[in-house]
């Protein structure tokens, strides 16, 4: 095929944008550094939602910026404009470059693997099909991977052509203007899932060195950060899942529960391949381990086992008995069963059939029970709910409740990931949801009625771990919106 009959095939809109990136190639790098504030702001962000020592394909990678300043462990990048190509593959040469246009199949049936991130930085305003392009994806996604499209926000259009105007910023061809609603329905239309949707850089200059400050805590703020300059989402590609049965394993943390102890294995449903019960006895002084041993006894035909725990803490608790586990799926029951044992079959249900990848239950849809939960409590968990639902640009609206369930594979992605966040939560719960968001895991919530305890008192002390939550809040806010 000669040279004329391929640009036969582009259209014109196309060809424009090729010849326009192959005349600004040389001068690319120039113009970031002009604008190194408002990069260094964009790739301090990507650092974040990119987990490090991933594989990553970044799809119109230009001059190979945006791959150079992440942690990889591998990294290939695709741009239509060859010129463009040439100056990335001469400043990094570590890095795997190649041509091709992104709403051809054969772009990526040509790659013939899979990675854990696409990048997709301002390519979707060039795109003349966005749809058919993320089509295209499929090739190359799994269901780990995530995909990061990042634009500049439809409210500024306008700012951004009189900058081009000004010469303050590098002259554009004609873009789409895709709104951050449009792009999750374009997503949505090519078989793909949006996890998150955030907003970033209030400000694209420095303002005498107070950018930074304007960035992290104003631009952050509800209904401040709509006027952010750029839009980022994540999303994981919709796979359609022939249920299939796994093993189960329950962690129950308990602490002065023997009361409880039996009537929680008469209660749970017979559910997965195989079902292990954990109990993790925490310092008792009314012989919870003692009934935890009898029980074991009692019920022989039961895979049940009993730990007492080395540390202290909920949290610990938790962890011991996930690190013992022989479960594919694993979920946390309270050992009060003010969560009923019985709705743990729907948080099985919904994590086999794919419907998220990290189920939480909440207390605070249906009404509770007559002295379930304290007039205070209820009004704080409520507030939390709705902070922790814009900290983690997921709905949550209850954090607190004690039953939770993910795939050991996507724990032990919290597990590595652990370091950004540090031990810092003596109630588990936080530990695992802010692990979750920082792993784009897709969160959802399983309605539960909450039940007053037949046995023992409540270990929650409502102004010691109400100040706690406090901290929780003042914690995440800083390691997820100003960081």
């Amino acid at each position: 095929m000669t040279e004329d009959i391929k640009k036969l095939e582009k259209s014109k809109r196309k060809l424009s944008i090729i010849d326009h990136n192959d005349k600004m190639a040389s001068e690319k790098n120039g113009w970031v550094n002009k604008n190194q504030f408002y990069y260094n702001e964009h790739w301090k962000y990507l650092n974040f939602l990119v987990s490090e020592n991933s594989d990553i394909l970044d799809i119109g990678c230009g001059t190979g910026k945006d791959l150079s300043k992440l942690k990889t462990k591998s990294a290939v990048g695709i741009d239509i404009s060859q010129k463009m190509l040439d100056v990335a593959k001469k400043d990094f040469p570590n890095l795997e470059f190649l041509q091709g246009d992104a709403e051809k199949s054969e772009v990526f049936k040509k790659l013939n693997r899979k990675f854990d991130f696409i990048l997709m930085t301002d390519l979707v305003g060039e795109l003349e099909d966005c749809q058919k392009t993320f089509e295209n994806l499929h090739t190359v996604c799994n269901e780990k991977t995530r995909i990061i499209v990042s634009y500049y926000s439809k409210y500024w259009e306008q700012f951004i052509k009189f900058a081009e105007w000004l010469g303050l910023k590098m002259p554009q061809t004609e873009q789409n203007w895709l709104s951050i609603d449009d792009i999750e329905n374009i997503l949505n239309l090519a078989g793909y899932e949006v996890i998150t949707k955030d907003r970033r850089i209030l400000t694209p200059i420095n303002f005498f060195g107070l950018g930074r400050l304007i960035n992290r805590f104003i631009g952050t703020l509800p209904i401040l950060r709509t006027f952010c300059m750029r839009s980022y989402i994540v999303a994981r590609r919709v796979v359609k899942k022939i249920k299939e049965d796994k093993s189960v394993s329950i962690v129950i943390p308990c602490k002065n529960e023997k009361g409880n102890i039996e009537n929680a294995v008469k209660r749970i449903p017979k559910f997965g391949k195989e079902l292990e019960i954990i109990y993790v006895e925490g310092g008792s002084k009314d012989g919870t381990f003692e009934e935890v041993n009898r029980v074991i006894k009692q019920y022989p035909e039961l895979n049940i086992k009993g730990i007492q725990q080395k540390e202290k803490g909920k949290a610990n608790a938790v962890r011991e008995g996930f690190d013992i586990s022989n479960g594919e799926i694993l979920m946390i029951l309270d050992a009060d069963l003010t969560t009923p044992p019985e709705a743990l079959q729907k948080f099985y249900d919904a994590i086999i059939e794919d419907h998220g990848e990290f189920i939480n239950g909440s207390r605070l849809v249906y009404p509770l029970d007559q002295q379930a939960m304290r007039f205070l409590n209820y009004v704080a968990n409520r507030l939390f709910s709705y902070i922790f639902t814009w900290l983690l640009n997921q709905r949550f609206t209850d954090t607190l409740c004690g039953t939770k369930v993910l795939s050991k594979s996507h724990y032990q992605r919290i597990v590595e990931n652990r370091s950004y966040f540090g031990d810092f939560d003596p109630f588990g719960d936080f530990d695992l949801i802010l692990g979750a968001s920082k792993a784009h895991l897709k969160c959802i919530e399983i309605p539960v009625r909450y039940a007053a305890r037949s046995y023992g008192e409540t270990q929650i002390s409502r102004f010691k771990h109400g100040w706690l939550l406090l901290r929780m809040v003042s914690f995440a806010y800083k390691k997820l919106k100003a960081m």
